[in-house]
């Protein structure tokens, strides 16, 4: 492509495909009729970036090839559709060669080009992006609209990142967007599942975050607009049964009901909290992970924590069901945080929690430094946030993973999960599907990896069998609402 291919015409009057969406009526010049539901609500997005992903047979290819059409009417329009190699490149090529020309009357597409333009003199690209060296084919263009079809494919964040500079827009009635297809799974499950999956609720728009920081993206200070997001993006899930001339039969579905395990969670179920290698493959978004609601005041309440200054400290706060379901119902997530700080925020969250029952430390914390004073632990306990140690007995890594697995299983009698989190800890939800086993101990987790918050969630379930609900008596208690105990831990 060279630059003056892609210089924009003077701006003139957008003018949009019109599809026809209504259930009523039935048409037989219809040529693209979206589906009700995701495919529909992704054509209709407004959000900058939109990620349409799931299961495998959503129609994701086909909306990807529909969205750039609303805007073939305005001249200015100048659209880029990206595969990872040319031989998936070439599959969406026949697709659009297939449906383009019996939509827009006179639309042209050029070989040589790998172009099409319309009599308005729009135009759409498609083209392939292998390695990140691959970008440099588009420094110094503009891009009104971009799409990454099966974004998983790119093992980094650098095309997408990159692709980015690229948008522009002369005319103020055309907007710029940025949109991806994909299923779970691929090199790149980690990024896209961090930068669109874990952010928020499936569906909703949200504030867009620095996928290595999980920072919201903001105007800097001095900026007319300090302070506000940049830009908003969402994930829109698909799945098989949002597209009828695929679920219909019961072909693919029984296909895709063959596969391995790992695999049909991931391309049937859409299932983003499936990773090869993961250590609890049970976890499930849709079983494990509930809206948060009232917790009853007569219910258990305590805490755990995994601190690390040079790194991350993690805090969980659970409370106990009747029938002794654990519910993480809050998290606390920092970096390079000293601990008495740390214990004023744990302190200060917790206000309005009523009775916290107990709390459990990283029983290193009780270490003494040479002749330094108290421990961390002991820092802490003085400011009022008390805890007792946790187990680090020789195989209680292995016991505590074991129970979290045994936390994740559906209990027989209730038939429901014996643990559950709020939607709002999310970071816990995105980590726990996340950790690997250990290769070398799969009876372990690799602790190389990001594991504070997964450590703080073994502490926590491990301290449970000291305990039985039915023996906690509210007026053996003092301070800041811990039961007494002995001083030394402060519990």
């Amino acid at each position: 492509m060279k630059k003056k291919e892609l210089e924009q015409k003077p701006q003139v009057e957008i003018q949009e495909v019109s599809y026809e969406t209504s259930p009523q009526e039935e048409h037989a010049n219809v040529l693209f009729k979206p589906n009700e539901g995701p495919q529909t609500t992704f054509l209709a997005a407004s959000e900058r970036e939109v990620l349409y992903g799931g299961s495998a047979g959503g129609g994701k290819s086909y909306a990807m090839l529909a969205d750039p059409l609303r805007y073939m009417g305005h001249p200015s329009f100048s659209g880029l559709l990206l595969r990872h190699t040319t031989e998936e490149l070439r599959e969406l090529i026949f697709k659009s060669q297939e449906l383009y020309p019996k939509i827009w009357k006179g639309i042209k597409w050029s070989e040589r080009k790998m172009q099409w333009t319309a009599p308005s003199g729009a135009r759409l690209w498609m083209s392939y992006l292998d390695r990140d060296d691959d970008v440099l084919r588009y420094q110094g263009l503009a891009f009104t609209w971009i799409g990454f079809d099966e974004l998983t494919q790119w093992a980094t964040p650098f095309a997408w990142n990159y692709m980015r500079s690229r948008l522009r827009s002369t005319a103020p009635d055309l907007p710029i967007f940025m949109r991806a297809t994909t299923n779970p799974g691929g090199r790149g499950h980690a990024w896209v599942k961090k930068m669109f999956i874990d952010p928020a609720p499936y569906g909703k728009e949200f504030d867009a975050t620095n996928v290595e920081t999980g920072e919201v993206l903001r105007y800097p200070s001095g900026h007319a607009k300090a302070g506000k997001a940049l830009f908003k993006r969402k994930f829109i899930p698909a799945r098989l049964s949002d597209n009828p001339f695929l679920s219909k039969s019961g072909d693919y579905e029984a296909m895709l009901l063959s596969l391995p395990e790992q695999q049909k969670r991931q391309l049937l179920e859409g299932d983003w909290d499936i990773k090869e290698g993961a250590a609890f493959t049970e976890f499930n978004r849709s079983i494990h992970v509930v809206e948060p609601f009232n917790i009853p005041s007569n219910w258990v309440k305590f805490r755990a924590c995994d601190y690390g200054y040079g790194s991350y400290s993690g805090v969980l706060w659970f409370a106990v069901s009747p029938s002794e379901q654990l519910v993480v119902y809050r998290e606390l997530y920092v970096s390079k945080i000293l601990a008495t700080d740390l214990a004023d925020m744990v302190l200060e969250r917790e206000a309005g929690d009523g009775n916290i029952r107990y709390g459990v430390l990283d029983s290193s914390l009780w270490h003494k430094r040479g002749d330094t004073g108290p421990s961390l632990a002991e820092q802490m306990i003085s400011k009022g946030c008390r805890w007792r140690p946790s187990d680090r007995s020789k195989g209680s890594r292995v016991a505590g993973k074991n129970e979290v697995h045994r936390r994740l299983q559906i209990d027989e009698f209730t038939e429901e999960p014996r643990m559950i989190f709020f939607n709002t800890c999310t970071e816990t939800v995105s980590q726990l599907p996340s950790i690997p086993l250990d290769k070398k101990n799969p009876e372990d987790v690799d602790t190389k990896a990001e594991d504070h918050l997964y450590d703080a969630l073994r502490y926590g379930i491990m301290s449970r069998p000291r305990f039985s609900i039915f023996d906690y008596d509210p007026s053996m208690t003092r301070g800041n609402s811990m039961p007494i105990a002995d001083s030394t831990f402060g519990y």
